[in-house]
């Protein structure tokens, strides 16, 4: 009889999409040991047709737990036991936190948690699952994932980016079908969107790794065909434009506090940072990943 896996093996070095830059693809340890062993690995590869790195986190689902935290703004209709800021509780074993996605109004799908639905879930929205266990899942609800006993939080953002390890038709069609851009000098209303702007993204791998991404000049065929490349199966974007996405890992030595001074951002053009999660005022949901307690 096979022993029960623990934690999933190292990522490989992801090849690059065109000429080398040093250091594209290959991985690197972030955030604080779990159980002595990395949990958190980050890199970065040029999108094809780019110029811009972006971003890549990818997460042991194994040795790390996620939570999602709740916002004012998004999702609303709270008060919600898990919000910013992150409590010294919950800092104690905090490895990384990232960005959730839309506003509700925009996301085009629901929201659950803490027992109760906040917005009706909507089939066939992509959709993050978290499980009592921390454990997650992403899909298309109703088919890839859907409520059970055991889900205690449910995030819909749009339709699936990445299906069956490839960018679904709708990631090849129109750019503005994935949100509202902000301009090339300006998020005002009145300046027209860029196709090519900040994007972020989130998938899991065949071994139920999950899977981040977040770059500062993306369409979205192209955070799709980045999360393709790091073995992503299924897949969906978070939250778009300057001023929203951000991943950060902690490494506060073994027995210390997560806090803004040891988080280190994935890439340092995000406009969020370290601090942004311990924020009081911080109104956007977000995913907290934290070590799993030894069994």
């Amino acid at each position: 009889m096979t022993a029960p896996r623990w934690h999933l093996p190292a990522p490989s070095p992801l090849a690059p999409f065109n000429s080398a830059r040093p250091g594209q693809g290959v991985w690197r340890g972030a955030g604080r040991l779990v159980r002595g062993l990395r949990a958190v690995y980050v890199t970065s590869l040029v999108p094809p047709g780019g110029r811009r790195p972006a971003g890549i986190a990818w997460m042991d689902s194994l040795l790390l737990s996620a939570r999602l935290y709740s916002g004012s703004i998004s999702p609303g209709r709270g008060p919600f036991r898990y919000t910013a800021p992150i409590e010294p509780a919950q800092a104690a074993s905090l490895v990384a936190a990232f960005n959730g996605g839309f506003k509700m109004r925009d996301a085009h799908g629901g929201y659950y948690t803490e027992g109760r639905t906040v917005y009706a879930l909507r089939p066939g929205a992509a959709s993050l699952v978290i499980y009592a266990n921390g454990s997650v899942n992403i899909g298309a609800w109703g088919s890839d994932v859907s409520m059970t006993s055991q889900v205690v939080a449910v995030r819909q953002n749009l339709v699936p980016l990445v299906a069956a390890g490839r960018p679904t038709a709708a990631a090849e069609g129109r750019w503005q079908a994935w949100g509202a851009t902000c301009g090339a000098t300006s998020c005002a209303s009145s300046v027209p969107g860029i196709e090519h702007q900040w994007r972020s993204g989130l998938g899991i791998t065949a071994d139920g790794a999950l899977v981040y991404v977040v770059g500062p000049a993306l369409d979205p065929l192209q955070l799709a065909e980045l999360l393709v490349r790091a073995g992503v199966v299924r897949g969906m974007q978070l939250d778009i434009n300057p001023y929203w996405p951000v991943f950060v890992s902690y490494a506060p030595g073994r027995r210390g506090l997560a806090a803004p001074a040891n988080g280190s951002k994935l890439l340092a053009g995000t406009e969020q940072g370290p601090a942004t999660f311990f924020e009081p005022s911080w109104a956007r949901d977000f995913i907290t990943m934290s070590a799993r307690p030894a069994r």
